[in-house]
């Protein structure tokens, strides 16, 4: 493993601001065009803001019970995007101790559901709606998206709450516009406006639907986001499904209403399916930009921009209403090619912006190392777990490509018998390679699970017995180690695994896996380690790098 002086160790934490450089995929051509998706990775229900220089861009998108939550990305041209912070740093609704408590067990596609970014009175606000707990509001300490924000606030407390965003308007009130979430209100495909406080911390008006989808083409509306341009209001939301969806945008003179309402961008003769659901913003130099997601099931839901026409009165989206793949990326004076982070030499002693936990962290999860290393401890798993579709700790990160290879070199230690870990595709349908102690050795195993949402078995296929490539000389609580390299290929929406303990030559794990996306995610890949013995000490896995290549 690598021994890393303090020295580079804090050295390696400043140098982590510098701009990363994406193998796989980046958007910008080099020759003043880009190439859609401007984020090929699941930036679910993506809303976008400018900030007071005019070409500072702030981008938030759903994380739903995902720790750190409410990522915060920024951008000089709307085309390079990096991960800068998450709103949410390692539990959900932090004074809040009941939902809190929810949140520390996995709870697949609940939480932060389409969140809306907004500049107002020199500081950053967030407002989401949580389908179980009701409206929730942070907003920056110091008006700086990449510093702290507030604790979460609840605005309006109940059930079905869904896709908010504020509006304050130019006399100093605020309203606010949400969708209703089915599973929960059973009733959906309408949209309603309120009034908050002018601080928009609380409702001081009754709810009032200024649009009705239901039993039109314009079912399932939802994500909505308010504006306002030039005297009239603006609504613009998704409708039509998400896969097969469309952009609607609407206006009125008054915020609540009547809306007038026109398509203003579809699939048309494109490939881009279900183009909808995003922001808009208007830039310093006059021109008008709608970043929005499209679905691509395993790989979930990556973000597009597109150039905005208002010359007719209505904003027309990409080229006459559909979608562009490749175009002249916005005025801006950055020049700088910079994508979210994905690789991870694991050398700081921070975890990485890129990972994700799948619940509240607790720091017997993992924790970074001062040897160049992040430790992840084996999460103890009741005795009759069927498969890893509840473990809180693993470690993982959204898909950054269509095709990709992924590398990692990683020592798996073991204390007792059954411990395991390795590296995983999570979704509704997972596989992983792990090794797991058997008795004083270790085998290398394939697990796989079909269906892991509706309590599916894993399956365990053996690929190696292995002798551990170390073991403690310590009489007390010895424990055994083995050194191996993992590797995966991703391509077509399937997942092939590999192994090697040199890192030069690896051998087949067997036949591609289809991957499948998780609860309103795309997949994910990661780590995953795990004990079934709930009094044994634990083992842990020490990831020594993760590369992501082509």
């Amino acid at each position: 493993m690598k021994r890393i002086l303090l020295t580079l160790l804090t050295f390696s934490v400043l140098s982590a601001q510098a701009q990363y450089r994406s193998e796989v995929w980046s958007p910008d051509n080099g020759d003043g065009t880009y190439t859609n998706p401007v984020i090929n990775a699941d930036y679910s229900d993506p809303d976008v803001c400018v900030g007071p220089s005019g070409e500072d861009y702030y981008l938030t998108a759903s994380s739903f019970q995902c720790i750190p939550g409410l990522p915060i990305l920024h951008s000089r041209d709307l085309v390079n995007w990096e991960i800068i912070n998450y709103a949410i740093k390692d539990k959900l609704y932090v004074g809040y101790d009941k939902i809190t408590e929810h949140y520390n067990s996995v709870q697949h596609g609940n939480g932060i559901w389409a969140p809306s970014i907004r500049y107002h009175d020199g500081q950053y606000y967030i407002y989401w709606g949580d389908p179980d707990y009701g409206v929730f509001m942070v907003r920056t300490k110091n008006g700086d998206p990449a510093g702290e924000w507030t604790d979460p606030l609840c605005v309006i407390k109940g059930l079905g709450y869904i896709d908010t965003t504020p509006l304050w308007d130019d006399d100093g009130r605020c309203y606010m516009v949400n969708g209703w979430a089915n599973s929960r209100s059973k009733f959906a495909s309408v949209l309603t406006v309120r009034e908050l406080s002018a601080d928009g911390t609380h409702a001081i008006g009754q709810p009032v639907i200024v649009f009705d989808g239901n039993g039109t083409e314009n079912r399932t509306c939802e994500g909505p986001k308010f504006y306002k341009r030039e005297g009239w209001y603006w609504i613009m939301c998704p409708a039509g499904g998400v896969p097969t969806g469309f952009q609607l945008a609407m206006r009125s003179k008054s915020p609540y209403g009547p809306y007038e309402h026109k398509i203003v961008l579809s699939q048309g003769n494109t490939q881009i399916n279900g183009p909808h659901q995003g922001g808009w913003v208007h830039t310093k130099y006059g021109e008008d930009w709608f970043v929005h997601f499209q679905d691509k099931e395993a790989y979930g839901r990556v973000c597009h921009l597109q150039p905005v026409d208002w010359s007719g009165g209505w904003p027309v989206m990409g080229n006459r209403g559909e979608p562009v793949t490749k175009y002249k990326k916005p005025s801006s004076s950055s020049v700088t090619i910079a994508n979210p982070v994905e690789s991870d030499e694991f050398n700081e002693p921070v975890i990485g912006r890129q990972w994700q936990w799948q619940a509240n962290y607790d720091e017997k999860f993992g924790v970074p190392t001062a040897f160049g290393t992040m430790r992840i401890y084996n999460y103890k798993q009741p005795e009759d777990a069927k498969s890893l579709w509840l473990v809180p700790n693993m470690l993982l990160q959204k898909t950054p490509a269509d095709e990709f290879c992924v590398t990692t070199k990683l020592r798996f230690t073991s204390k007792a018998e059954g411990q395991m870990g390795g590296l995983i595709m999570m979704g509704l349908n997972y596989q992983a390679v792990v090794v797991k102690r058997v008795g004083k050795e270790f085998h290398l195993l394939k697990l796989t699970c079909m269906n892991a949402d509706k309590g599916t078995a894993q399956q365990e296929e053996l690929i190696a017995t292995l002798r551990p490539t170390a073991i403690d000389l310590t009489d007390y609580k010895p424990g055994i180690h083995e050194d191996i390299y993992l590797l995966m290929k991703v391509k077509d929406s399937k997942v092939k695994f590999a192994w090697s303990h040199d890192g030069i030559t690896f051998k087949s794990c067997g036949e591609a896996f289809p991957m499948r996306e998780g609860k309103w995610i795309g997949a994910k890949f990661g780590y995953v380690s795990v004990d079934a013995n709930a009094k044994s000490d634990r083992g842990w896995l020490d990831a020594d790098w993760i590369r992501i290549t082509r």
